[in-house]
């Protein structure tokens, strides 16, 4: 898992609340438990003005001129900034995916649902929470001045505006390690390697059974 740490990047405004899984990545999508290959069907319904299914070419489809996404001044955005219930839904793990494929590292909310939160941290991407106010001070920046960005700081737990405010957000201290480290479950189980080697060998002298094949 790439590490986070500090993330300077052009913000994308999604003004809409309550925004669930099925709109982050829609159902007819997950057809595959691999963590690729979804970035161009986030937000399918917004992002295109048919209707969408697997083995699409994107490349030729009508896109929905209207949305934030299709826009020339938010190409490149690893920033979204949205509303209250961010991720409400399913529990498919398909939505974080989708977001970390098509470019995005940090979602800026005053709030998400609890298992859309969790999947984000385990998938590198950091969901910061803010009050409603400081969000809408960002949506405001952002709309008025083209090609804006901010900087996240993880380590110090700062959103720094363009307009020089400093916003700060709360971060669980274990989730946090995990991040600025780049560990996923994978990658914290890895680190003791050595230690479930070590106990491996010791079952296998304690009760060599375990490790027989069965003979017929």
């Amino acid at each position: 898992m790439q590490a986070y740490t500090v993330e300077t990047g052009i913000v994308a405004p999604l003004d809409r609340a309550n925004v669930d899984t099925d709109l982050i990545i829609p159902k007819q999508f997950l057809k595959s438990i691999k963590r690729t290959g979804f970035g161009d069907n986030l937000f399918d319904e917004l992002r295109y003005l048919d209707e969408g299914y697997p083995g699409q070419d994107n490349s030729i489809r009508p896109k929905n001129p209207d949305f934030v996404l299709n826009q020339a001044r938010y190409q490149g955005a690893t920033i979204l900034v949205t509303r209250k219930n961010f991720g409400c839904g399913s529990s498919r793990e398909h939505a974080p995916w989708a977001l970390s494929e098509y470019g995005f590292r940090t979602v800026i909310a005053p709030s998400y649902a609890d298992i859309f939160f969790n999947n984000s941290f385990k998938n590198g991407m950091l969901p910061v929470i803010l009050t409603e106010e400081e969000v809408d001070t960002i949506f405001k920046e952002c709309q008025a001045e083209e090609g804006y960005q901010l900087v996240v700081d993880l380590a110090s737990q700062e959103v720094r505006l363009a307009s020089g405010q400093i916003f700060t957000f709360d971060v669980d201290p274990f989730r946090k390690h995990c991040l600025l480290n780049g560990l996923d479950d994978i990658g914290l189980t890895l680190q003791d390697s050595d230690l479930i080697e070590s106990y491996e060998e010791r079952i296998k002298q304690s009760k060599p059974w375990i490790f027989q094949t069965l003979s017929r």
